[in-house]
């Protein structure tokens, strides 16, 4: 008797794994390319601009690796910067910015190039410093949480399976419980 709730449990398992990993290959392929999605076109050097948010009229550093000439750094925000081999860079971000924007930064090495987003922030750097106090008299609505970035799209085909997930579970815990409780009446 004790089988089949074990049976159906992993039965159930099965099916919400064979369910995600079909959602998962579906995600992966809805660039429309009806497959895999193309790998990124490697570059032959490696960059980066450090911090990646910054304040208007702060300084970012940037960096280039593998690229035995002088590299170029270019943006909107900033002059271009000419990066020698092996050493980095260094550009004063414009004090006009627009808050919160979000800027790419061009580089090339060899006639190859690549980007990377500079975000430039919301407040200065004396409004990040200051106490929490003070941040609390000057906030009586409370904190704006907010998602923050962390959700980028809403997919249907996710919310969807998701949805099935959650009712074949319910099903499965449905027809355990009912099972169990019809077994121990008779």
């Amino acid at each position: 008797m004790r089988a089949i709730p074990v049976a159906s449990a992993a039965l159930l398992g099965a099916a919400a794994l064979a369910l995600t990993t079909s959602a998962a290959t579906a995600a992966a392929g809805a660039d429309g390319s009806g497959g895999a999605p193309a790998a990124p076109r490697k570059q032959p050097f490696s960059f980066s601009v450090s911090p990646s948010t910054v304040a208007p009229g702060g300084q970012v550093t940037l960096t280039v690796s593998g690229c035995n000439t002088s590299a170029t750094a270019s943006s909107g925000v900033f002059d271009t910067v000419t990066i020698p081999p092996g050493l980095t860079g260094t550009a004063t971000v414009d004090s006009d910015a627009r808050r919160g924007a979000v800027y790419s930064v061009t580089f090339t090495c060899r006639g190859q190039s690549g980007t990377s987003d500079l975000t430039i922030a919301g407040g200065t750097s004396a409004a990040t410093t200051r106490s929490t106090a003070t941040a609390a008299a000057a906030s009586p609505q409370g904190v704006r949480g907010g998602l923050g970035g962390s959700v980028e799209r809403m997919d249907a085909g996710e919310i969807i399976t998701g949805a099935v997930l959650v009712l074949v579970a319910s099903g499965g815990v449905f027809y355990v419980v009912r099972r169990h409780l019809g077994n121990r009446l008779h």
